[in-house]
């Protein structure tokens, strides 16, 4: 065992060296092969030196700023000249983010450079991406598996009563659906208001860009949608419809590949995975002053010990988080923070700890908000302070609104199972979270909790106010707990424009009236051998 353990080290550390050291070199007349397999979210944690012993490179999850990364690179190397996109089961963590890798390689395209995509199947988030393409081929009995966006959710309020479970519930905002799923049998109207307003925003977004790709009318493919599952069961029905340009098979695509490269047919294509992408160095060095890109996706938590108990995954911690950013307020070297927000929400303490820093760092130098796939409730609220608000134009924002859900098990354990409970308190309200869980009187404490709540409410609206120059009443009249598609959000000033991470790093340097610039990514990641 104790060899085994010192040849991993031994060999964990080469690799190490070798990927801190090597940078590729791109040879002329390259192809950068863009894989489109596992998923895609806001950041990826860096590879293993065995990924590629295993056959793992360009599987698992890709980081967004990698991925866009390498795109724009491949735009500035004149040895690249295209992109190949390679598998359609790419799963992206939002619409936002399928949206934001379409527009790279779109921008990528203004170059002239071309690109071409092939896939045995395409899901649909992969295929809205593909249509970017000046080509898109299908493999031999190859499918598009074109929906539309939505589905059904699960609600165990039927499933509760028959066990004696009953969840309290005190909030405040009539769109705040988060209780839904355990306070009903069904969806409420409010909710299927709000879902069915940013739902169908994405998708009429979508299929018009989808079209213009295609060079179809947006009508008539949603018709074609609502006609076929899985659109055809013959494929050259997919270049009928226009949807695809020519079913291939793998030899037929490598020809197609050579012949863009001017290649025979015997030569070989100069490929670039993802990391060689990656480990391509860039020509412009960094001038100027630094623009600090803060990175804070996944749900807000008091704690990481409290995250792990939640079920883990990555997650912005309220103390952490807030430390970072007083950080960033008092290095004289970074002149503006752009805040870039993907997340749901959480712990309103932990929001407000980062809001406060995040108002530090706007008394010293400007700062702008960036909002991935959404910036929603917590995610709204640690945004608000900023200079300036940019979202993508598929971002859900908003769900200004408060609650707190409590499981109330009296009826299983006490009506069914016999367990009763007996005790002494010097006050009322002592015990209360028993009272509540296993007890049965617990409406005058839900009274006290609403009270509360209402109470918490009011500091969002405000805070909301005073944030984005908005009365109180306004942010009201907008909030109740609703969440807007960014498009909406802008006609009601939560966001002040529809922009990328690059968009809001262009106005970062205006606001800190920078001519030259360069940026720099924070927090920094842990290495894969740290976090093992």
């Amino acid at each position: 065992l104790g060899l085994v353990m010192t040849l991993f080290f031994v060999i964990s550390l080469v690799g190490m060296v070798a990927s801190d050291t090597a940078k590729t070199k791109v040879k002329e007349n390259s192809v950068f092969v863009l894989k489109f397999d596992g998923s895609v979210t806001e950041r990826a944690q860096e590879g293993t030196p065995f990924d590629d012993l295993l056959g793992l490179d360009g599987v698992g999850v890709v980081g967004l700023d990698d991925l866009l990364a390498s795109i724009r690179k491949a735009k500035a190397e004149e040895n690249i000249k295209g992109i190949y996109i390679e598998g359609g089961e790419m799963g992206f963590d939002s619409p936002a983010t399928a949206q934001q890798v379409r527009d790279a390689l779109k921008d990528f395209k203004s170059s002239g450079k071309w690109i071409v995509a092939y896939a045995s199947n395409y899901g649909q988030a992969s295929y809205y991406v593909a249509t970017v393409a000046d080509k898109v081929y299908l493999n031999g009995e190859g499918t598009i598996d074109l929906r539309g966006l939505g589905g059904k959710g699960e609600y165990y309020k039927g499933l509760y009563d028959k066990l004696g479970v009953k969840y309290l519930c005190a909030k405040v905002g009539k769109y705040k659906s988060y209780v839904e799923s355990n306070t009903l049998t069904g969806m409420s109207e409010y909710d299927r208001e709000q879902r069915e307003a940013y739902l169908g925003g994405i998708w009429n977004y979508w299929l018009k860009e989808m079209a213009e790709g295609r060079k179809i009318k947006a009508e008539d493919l949603n018709q074609l949608v609502n006609d076929h599952l899985l659109a055809f069961t013959a494929c050259e029905d997919y270049v009928k419809a226009k949807l695809v340009d020519k079913i291939m098979f793998p030899e037929e695509i490598k020809a197609e590949i050579k012949g863009r490269l001017k290649l025979d047919k015997d030569d070989d294509v100069n490929q670039l995975s993802l990391s060689d992408m990656l480990n391509v160095k860039t020509k412009k060095k960094d001038k100027g002053d630094e623009i600090a890109i803060y990175y804070a996706y996944g749900s807000i938590v008091d704690s990481q010990a409290m995250n792990m108990l939640d079920g883990g995954g990555h997650c912005i911690v309220g103390k952490s988080t807030a430390d970072d950013l007083r950080a960033l307020a008092d290095d004289d070297d970074v002149k503006a923070v752009v805040f870039r927000v993907n997340s749901g929400g959480g712990s309103a303490v932990a929001s407000e700890q980062i809001r406060h820093a995040l108002k530090l760092v706007k008394a010293k130098k400007p700062v702008v908000v960036s909002m991935g796939g959404m910036a929603a409730s917590g995610g709204y609220w640690i945004s608000s302070p900023a200079h300036y608000i940019f979202a993508e134009p598929t971002t859900i924002t908003g769900s200004i609104g408060i609650f707190v859900l409590i499981p109330n098990l009296s009826g299983l354990v006490t009506d069914k199972l016999g367990v009763t409970f007996d005790g002494v308190k010097t006050n009322k309200y002592a015990g209360y979270e028993t009272e509540l869980v296993l007890g049965k009187e617990t409406d005058d404490i839900m009274a006290e909790l609403q009270s509360h709540i209402d109470r918490g409410y009011q500091s969002f609206p405000n805070i909301v106010s005073e944030g984005r120059g908005m009365k109180p009443e306004q942010v009201d009249e907008i909030a109740q707990g609703r969440v807007w598609l960014a498009s909406d959000a802008i006609k009601i000033k939560l966001v002040d424009k529809l922009g990328s991470l690059d968009d809001a790093v262009k106005k970062a340097a205006d606001l800190a009236e920078m001519k030259e610039y360069h940026t720099a990514s924070y927090p920094a990641e842990p290495s894969w051998f740290e976090a093992l």
